[in-house]
C-alpha cells in the first residue's frame, strides 16, 4: 500500500486589525508562486525555529509589521500538492496589528489591502483559505479569543 506523505514545513498567518470601520484582514498579492493571487502571509519554518517564531519572522519580512499579539488559530490549513504527491499541513496563526499599521512589502508581493472578511473570502483562490478566514472571523472577531491560544514570546 502506497502512503501519501504529510508535510508540515511552513506556517500561515492571518493578520487582522480593528479599525474604526470594523475588523479587517490583510491580504497580499503574490509575485512569485501563485503570482497575481491574493493570499495571507505564509512561509517556511527555518531550522531551529518554532512555528510561532516563523509566523512572527515571516510577518515582519513580508510586511514590516510588528504584531501587538500573536495567537494560535487552533486550525491548520491543508492542501494536496500534486507535484510532490504530498499533503501539506500548515499551522495557522492570527496576528493582531495596530489599527494604523503601515505595511512595507518585500519583493514577494506587489500589493497589500486591508479588507473586510467577506471581501477577503471573495479574493482568495482556494476553499481552504476561505475556511480559515471564516474560522478566524468567528473565533477572533465575533468573540473574544480563548486566552489559552495567546502566544507569549520569550525574550
Amino acid at each position: 500500500m502506497q502512503e501519501i506523505p504529510i508535510r508540515s514545513f511552513a506556517v500561515s498567518v492571518v493578520v487582522i486589525r480593528h479599525a474604526a470601520t470594523g475588523s479587517e484582514v490583510l491580504l497580499l498579492r503574490r509575485t512569485r508562486s501563485l503570482a497575481g493571487e491574493w493570499c495571507q502571509i505564509a512561509g517556511a519554518i527555518e531550522p531551529g525555529e518554532t512555528a510561532w517564531q516563523a509566523a512572527l519572522r515571516e510577518t515582519l519580512e513580508e510586511t514590516g509589521l510588528e504584531l501587538q499579539q500573536l495567537y494560535s488559530a487552533d486550525i491548520c490549513e491543508q492542501f494536496y500538492e500534486a507535484e510532490r504527491d504530498a499533503i501539506s499541513l500548515l499551522p495557522v496563526f492570527v496576528g493582531i496589528a495596530a489599527a494604523d499599521a503601515a505595511v512595507r512589502l518585500n519583493p514577494e508581493h506587489s500589493q497589500s489591502r486591508w479588507v473586510g472578511f467577506g471581501e477577503a473570502a471573495g479574493m482568495v483562490p482556494f476553499a481552504g483559505q476561505r475556511h480559515v478566514l471564516r474560522h478566524v472571523e468567528q473565533e477572533f472577531v465575533a468573540r473574544e479569543p480563548s486566552r489559552w491560544l495567546l502566544i507569549h514570546p520569550r525574550d
